[in-house]
Parts: structure tokens; C-alpha cells; sequence
């Protein structure tokens, strides 16, 4: 059974931890879910990002997500994959130095990594970016820019696959984002 690891925190997007998580679960794959400071079984609280015609996304609560395994434990050469929820959690999460490291496995080791929206903050933090093709919520686009990426503007129903990289504008794009993960993840699901 292939690992999956999956970096998420305190105002994570909620859709963008709640569905992946359990659709990654959902076709066979073991998901550990982490966060720096906390442990297997406590949580971290979520939030609901809309596009309900503001200048950015709208933010309401969203519900308590259990992580299911410790951070302190983490090996990450005993993951096959990495897939880093959005929202809030990416602009603290990417200061800490151990969550970088963990991150600049998967790209040295060539593994596939899934971003969403604000995921892209701890890529461009873990200083991964540089060369690569990517997507992620529009204002962290700058980020993406700086670090050396080239930012796909693309629709945020859609997900744009630089090689083992796969990156998505925000949870609207879930079936794109997940679908185009499982294929660099060398999955197929026949109907």
C-alpha cells in the first residue's frame, strides 16, 4: 500500500483538507495527516474559503480535522507522495525549518507532490520552485513569481501537472486536482 503524506494546520481550507484526505483514503492509499506541534488525535480547526463576488475569498468557520498521525514521526523517505492543503495554514507552517526539509525530500527524491492554492507558500519557502511550472490562489502568484516559478494563470476548476508536480488555484478544482494526482501517482481507476 503506497503512503501518502499530508501537511495541513490551524485555518487550513477545510474543503481542501477534509475531501482530499478522505478521497485519497478512499482509493487504497495510507494518508498520514500532520502538523507541526500537535499530535495524532488532536486537531486543527478549518476554514471555509467562498468566492461569493468580494475582491478575494469570503472565510467562515469550518470544522475541527483529526490528524491521524504524529509530525515528530515523520520519515519522509517512507512516503511514496505529498500533498499540502491551503488556506491560512501555509503562511506559518512554511517557517518551520523541519516541514521545509520534509518537503525538499520529495523533490530531491523526484516523488510526486499535489499544492493547492496557498500551498504553494511552503514550496516557495522550501525554495523547490525555481525552473518549475505552477498554479496556486491567485495573490500568492507574486510568491511563486519571486521564487523563481512560472505561474500558470489557469481557471480554478482546473489543475496544471509540471511533471510529478501537480498544483490547483483552490477547492473548485478538486476532481482535476485529484484525478491528476492519482496519475502521477501511477493509479488508474476503471469504470
Amino acid at each position: 500500500m503506497k503512503k501518502i503524506l499530508f501537511l495541513t494546520g490551524d485555518f487550513a481550507e477545510d474543503y481542501e483538507t477534509m475531501v482530499p484526505f478522505q478521497m485519497l483514503e478512499m482509493v487504497g492509499y495510507e494518508v498520514h495527516a500532520v502538523c507541526p506541534g500537535k499530535k495524532k488525535g488532536e486537531t486543527v480547526k478549518t476554514a471555509i474559503h467562498d468566492f461569493e463576488g468580494d475582491q478575494t475569498y469570503s472565510e467562515k468557520p469550518g470544522h475541527n480535522f483529526a490528524l491521524n498521525y504524529n509530525f515528530d514521526d515523520v520519515k519522509a523517505e517512507q512516503y511514496d507522495g505529498l500533498v499540502i492543503a491551503g488556506g491560512r495554514a501555509p503562511e506559518y507552517l512554511r517557517l518551520n525549518k523541519e516541514l521545509l526539509e520534509v518537503v525538499k525530500h520529495f523533490f530531491t527524491a523526484d516523488k510526486p507532490v499535489a499544492a493547492i492554492c496557498h500551498g504553494a507558500q511552503i514550496l516557495t519557502a522550501a525554495n523547490v520552485v525555481k525552473g518549475r511550472k505552477l498554479t496556486c490562489y491567485p495573490a500568492v502568484g507574486p510568491e511563486v513569481t519571486l521564487a523563481g516559478g512560472e505561474y500558470q494563470d489557469i481557471p480554478v476548476t482546473d489543475a496544471y501537472v509540471d511533471g510529478n508536480l501537480v498544483t490547483s488555484p483552490a477547492w473548485p478544482a478538486h476532481p482535476a486536482f485529484i484525478r491528476e494526482f492519482l496519475k502521477v501517482m501511477g493509479a488508474k481507476i476503471e469504470i
